[in-house]
């Protein structure tokens, strides 16, 4: 098999925690239970959205695609992960691996884009409130949102693709519990220079430049808030943004940390991709759920029209 490419793979053996095996029970479990209540809490935050008129504004709209992405993470990741934690077998086909490769860079890329948009739309809302309506329209923030899906693709497409071109000598074990580029690359058996340069500078937009434009819109945003004459407004203000900046700190901190200064073994650099892969996803939803009246206020709607239904 000697200077095979990439392509031409059946099956590729993913480790995993295979270092570990007295964890794989116990991380079965948690995998399965973080999985169901991803799914049923993004899956509802979604329908919420649509059948309270109230929740269908900008903000929400953007939560809805957050949403969506953390629904693609699970399903990318969880069925394949769920089945190598339980058997002995640890391997995965071709095109799942590729596939894995592909989502999970692009919505990776996607969520840190979409993670700034959501920062301009509360700059807007407590900077500029009377003009809110005028510069967050429908069609404006569906740009946004496409702006955001389409430039985490491209980068995906590229970043993966040129991944696929690589020979890899008959190498077919990744070090991992899913198929990152990052992974595929270290399965070369050439030089992979021009590789992870394009990774690196491909990164950028996402990693960098995306959370400083997070950082000055929230030091806009801190600064009007501190300028309001009243404390219960100044409260209103950070409850407001208090869920986004939470899922901000939880996303970009492990992301910038890995870009900044990857993780010196891989069993660390494991667990981080874990907490983002599976525990992530299931965070976002509690968080804006449990966090936000307006939608503890749309769930008791729907609930007393529900009973008003049956009585």
């Amino acid at each position: 098999m000697e200077g095979e490419n990439m392509s031409f793979a059946n099956a590729f053996v993913l480790l995993g925690f295979s270092d570990h095996p007295w964890l794989e029970v116990p991380l079965f479990g948690i995998v399965l239970f973080c999985s169901i209540l991803t799914l049923i809490g993004n899956g509802a935050i979604i329908l919420l959205t649509l059948m309270d008129s109230k929740l269908q504004t900008p903000m929400y709209f953007f939560l809805d695609n957050l949403s969506v992405l953390d629904l693609c993470v699970t399903i990318t990741i969880a069925p394949q992960l769920l089945f190598n934690l339980w058997g002995p077998k640890k391997t995965i086909a071709y095109w799942s691996c590729m596939t894995q490769a592909y989502l999970f860079h692009w919505t990776g890329c996607t969520e840190c884009a979409l993670l700034a948009v959501m920062a301009y739309d509360r700059y807007v809302a407590i900077c500029r409130p009377l003009q809110y309506t005028l510069i967050m329209r429908s069609h404006v923030c569906i740009q946004l949102a496409v702006a955001a899906w389409s430039t985490g693709l491209v980068n995906s497409l590229i970043q993966a693709t040129l991944t696929l071109q690589l020979h890899r000598c008959g190498h077919h074990t990744l070090n991992h519990f899913f198929c990152e580029v990052p992974e595929l690359i270290k399965l070369a058996c050439e030089d992979t220079t021009a590789n992870d340069l394009s990774l690196a500078v491909g990164a950028i937009p996402f990693v960098l430049v995306a959370p400083f434009l997070v950082l000055i819109s929230y030091t806009f945003i801190v600064r009007a808030i501190l300028k309001l004459p009243s404390a219960e407004g100044r409260r209103k203000a950070f409850g407001t943004c208090s869920s986004h900046m939470v899922v901000i700190i939880m996303y970009y901190g492990p992301s910038i940390y890995m870009y900044l200064q990857p993780p010196a073994n891989s069993t660390q650099a494991k667990f981080m991709s874990f907490c983002y892969a599976v525990i992530t996803p299931l965070l976002n939803p509690l968080i804006y759920t449990l966090r936000n009246k307006d939608v503890k206020q749309a769930l008791r709607r729907i609930h007393q029209s529900q009973r008003g239904l049956k009585s």
